[in-house]
């Protein structure tokens, strides 16, 4: 019963729950604007790299180089290259600088974990679609689709079925990744733990409420992914 009234008076006295609050909506708010444009950069770049462009292909020593394929794969090894935390400080502190300096610290760390998201969620698709049978393109083309339609209406929604468990596992690492937006000033959940702390120097209860509020979010996403992948199937 002591202890708990410690608990009491660590996240209810002053309100401190409420940092818990705010962050939780922070980092929620900040994983959905990643994962909805690493999806959409993601898909982007995997076509960049699947392209079949090749404007140099009638000179000698140059017919295999696509640039738009290069180009794709440089932005890959870049951003898989170099620790979330580096591109998230040159987001805040080198790009949003100056007029842009009042930008929202959410659009900011969203942004920089959207993009860094893309790189992984490219590669991902690319494996999927590179992973299905070549005749599916082929019967595709031979019914006179062009690529464009062929990657539409036939490789990408069989690769989604495919690459769901990778891309669920994606996102759960996006979702705590975002822990590190505290180096640029965001109150996540990691950042209000610490703020509790300061006012409570009780360091290890805050720590242990947002990891069990980590555990389930990550559970409720991995169930809810669990069962769009179960309905995939049965569709089959």
């Amino acid at each position: 019963m002591e202890y708990l009234g410690l608990l009491k008076d660590i996240f209810f006295t002053n309100g401190r729950y409420m940092y818990m609050i705010k962050g939780l909506l922070f980092s929620i708010g900040t994983t959905a604007f990643a994962a909805l444009l690493g999806i959409a950069l993601g898909i982007f770049i995997a076509l960049m790299e699947l392209s079949h462009f090749y404007p140099l292909k009638n000179i000698k020593g140059y017919k295999n180089f696509n640039p738009i394929s290069k180009l794709a794969f440089g932005f890959v090894n870049l951003i898989r290259g170099t620790p979330a935390v580096v591109q998230l400080m040159i987001w805040a502190n080198v790009i949003f600088i100056g007029s842009l300096r009042n930008t929202p610290i959410l659009l900011i760390s969203g942004i920089a974990f959207g993009i860094n998201s893309s790189a992984y969620v490219a590669e991902i698709i690319r494996a999927g679609i590179e992973g299905l049978d070549k005749g599916q393109m082929e019967a595709a083309r031979a019914l006179g689709m062009n690529y464009g339609l062929s990657m539409k209406e036939i490789i990408i929604p069989q690769a989604i079925k495919k690459i769901l468990p990778a891309l669920v596992s994606e996102f759960i690492t996006l979702l705590k990744e975002t822990s590190i937006v505290g180096f640029i000033g965001g109150i996540d959940l990691l950042r209000s733990a610490n703020i509790i702390t300061s006012q409570t120097y009780r360091g290890v209860e805050p720590l242990i409420a947002v990891g069990i509020i980590y555990l389930i979010l990550t559970s409720i996403f991995a169930l809810f992914m669990r069962n769009i992948e179960k309905g995939l199937k049965e569709s089959d």
